[in-house]
């Protein structure tokens, strides 16, 4: 019984990888759903409790893939010359290092200069002052803009040929006929298929949440 399960399963699997490896190729490339990423930031548990007391748990929002959640909490984060931006959302769990993600559009109006940089490489970026309800903090590094990257499970990647840490191209087929060069793939068993880019390469490029875009080599 547990081999005809296995077997039924494995059968499973790989239709599933056939029809996805059919439509890549029907449509010339493999496709990829967008997410449009406005600004956000991580916080350490030292930091959640300077911002909004001791003791404080973040609250949970909304779900979001790979186990992070956007929180109901929010800060106001400051830039050179006092230049700020109200509102911008924490997402949990906690991490071991504080992180802001913004848009070049926000570097420029914070007066900062945000290296591009994959997510958790904050080592050397730019220092920014987080303020919240019952404090605030200094980071001498930790807001960057974030390298535009796909988040894919082990089956995304293998049915459209890919490994964790591939650098790609990928193309999107409106109006504007955008090219998005150094793409880069992250792969994870908690992964959802999705494009993750920010809101100023989404509004440059008229694409917004849903949309879909083609990964071409």
């Amino acid at each position: 019984m547990e081999q005809q399960t296995v077997e039924q399963i494995t059968k499973i699997v790989l239709q599933t990888l056939n029809q996805m490896e059919e439509k890549s190729a029907a449509s010339g490339g493999f496709q990829v759903p967008v997410g449009v990423s406005a600004r956000h930031i991580h916080l350490t548990q030292e930091h959640v409790e300077a911002l909004f007391g001791q003791g404080y748990q973040l609250t949970k929002k909304k779900d979001l893939m790979g186990g992070q959640y956007a929180c109901n909490e929010t800060v106001t984060v400051v830039g050179l010359k006092l230049r700020a931006i109200e509102n911008v959302r924490v997402l949990g769990p906690v991490r071991k290092a504080s992180q802001l993600e913004i848009s070049a559009t926000d570097a420029l109006k914070l007066g900062i200069s945000a290296p591009i940089r994959e997510s958790g490489n904050v080592a050397g970026s730019a220092p920014i002052a987080v303020v919240g309800p019952k404090g605030a903090v200094y980071l001498k590094e930790g807001c960057i803009i974030a390298m535009r990257h796909i988040h894919m499970s082990p089956a995304d990647a293998m049915a459209a040929g890919l490994h964790d840490g591939d650098i790609v191209s990928v193309k999107a087929d409106n109006e504007r006929g955008t090219v998005f060069n150094q793409v880069k793939i992250r792969v994870n068993e908690s992964f959802t298929l999705e494009m993750h880019i920010d809101t100023d390469e989404a509004n440059a490029s008229r694409i917004k949440t849903g949309d879909k875009v083609t990964i071409i080599k």
